[in-house]
């Protein structure tokens, strides 16, 4: 017995679900956080690579169903990778890059897409449907926030070798 998409129509809303559900607790976390002056290094870490792995393991059930396309995917998850390789080579060092508001942005944008891609709009918006053209928004600002941290990485990087 074969399988239809409108057999899954249901499966793409719990899923959609249950990843808002899991975006708005990594939000209020961080939010609780700062508001309670609980931070920590080792929970701006756990935070961050939480995140990773709630969209990348989003990206990837998502191609498998052809709801997002493999190369921006591949953007996205390669910034995640780019940005905890520098952000670890700096915490080796003593030092820290903090999150900025373009990491911020980015983030929402992944989870907007991503959430939007569980429950795709029909029909489509010229070429291609309205969670695809979010999805490249989102590519978009993931570039841009990998740019970001890759500044903040040579400054810091120049930085610590100028002489005292």
């Amino acid at each position: 017995m074969a399988v239809t998409v409108s057999d899954m129509r249901g499966a793409f809303g719990i899923a959609c679900a249950l990843f808002v559900i899991a975006a708005l607790t990594d939000f209020f976390d961080g939010y609780l956080a700062r508001k309670w002056k609980v931070e920590s290094v080792l929970g701006a870490f756990l935070d961050t690579t939480a995140d990773k792995l709630l969209v990348t393991g989003s990206l990837l059930a998502l191609i498998a169903v052809d709801r997002v396309s493999i190369w921006a995917a591949l953007i996205i998850v390669m910034r995640e990778f780019v940005v905890m390789a520098l952000r670890g080579l700096v915490a080796l060092g003593g030092g820290q890059i903090r999150p900025s508001s373009w990491g911020k942005i980015k983030a929402l944008s992944q989870f907007t897409a991503i959430g939007l891609a569980f429950i795709r709009f029909e029909p489509p918006f010229g070429p291609l449907y309205f969670d695809q053209w979010v999805m490249l928004l989102a590519v978009a600002l993931t570039i841009a926030s990998g740019w970001q941290y890759m500044s903040g990485f040579w400054e810091t990087v120049r930085a610590s070798r100028a002489p005292a």
